[in-house]
């Protein structure tokens, strides 16, 4: 007769674990920990993988990394930050460092970036390139942006001018924050 009662209390005891002891109370609780996730996805932060080695080595190919979607409601992006920005459609966005703002003059020379006409420090460049463009002035509303990678030939990238709207935000790490286990070629 005792082992009957103690067997009876296990499946109590799971429940409490499980779903608590106030069932409905547990049930609010799991729909606003939902909703929050999914408000946190849809309008703060929103994981993109890295696609390519435009950004080496300051991002890996295949990496994950978070774009905060409200880094510029209150100020305009800033002269090294790396940004998302989106292309035509919705899923498919490149990830960029922004070197030009508003009204600056771009180009290249010998490989390195010239602003205004001065060379502009880029310690996250770490390839050597021997890139030539001629200075180009960059309108209003409008960043000039281009990947880390110079290595490769300039006709292989997609850089330039590209509308402030849109930039979806800004990469909310400095890092990948999962580094690809496949070791790169």
């Amino acid at each position: 007769m005792e082992a009957k009662h103690n067997d009876s209390r296990w499946p109590s005891i799971v429940r409490a674990v499980v779903i608590g002891r106030r069932p409905k109370f547990t049930l609010v609780r799991i729909l606003v920990l939902v909703a929050a996730v999914v408000g946190l996805r849809q309008y703060v932060l929103l994981p993109i993988q890295i696609i390519g080695p435009s950004m080496l080595p300051t991002y890996q190919d295949h990496g994950v990394n978070l774009v905060n979607r409200l880094a510029y409601r209150s100020h305009e992006p800033q002269r090294g930050d790396v940004v998302a920005v989106r292309t035509s459609g919705e899923s498919i966005m490149y990830m960029k460092r922004i070197i030009g703002l508003p009204g600056d003059t771009v180009g290249f020379h010998a490989g390195h970036a010239l602003v205004n006409g001065q060379l502009l420090d880029e310690p996250y460049v770490k390839y050597p390139c021997d890139w030539e463009l001629a200075p180009v002035r960059i309108p209003p509303d409008e960043v000039f942006v281009v990947g880390d990678n110079r290595s490769m030939p300039i006709t292989y990238h997609y850089f330039g001018s590209t509308q402030r709207r849109r930039i979806v935000g800004k990469i909310l790490l400095c890092k990948n924050l999962f580094a690809s286990s496949v070791p790169l070629p």
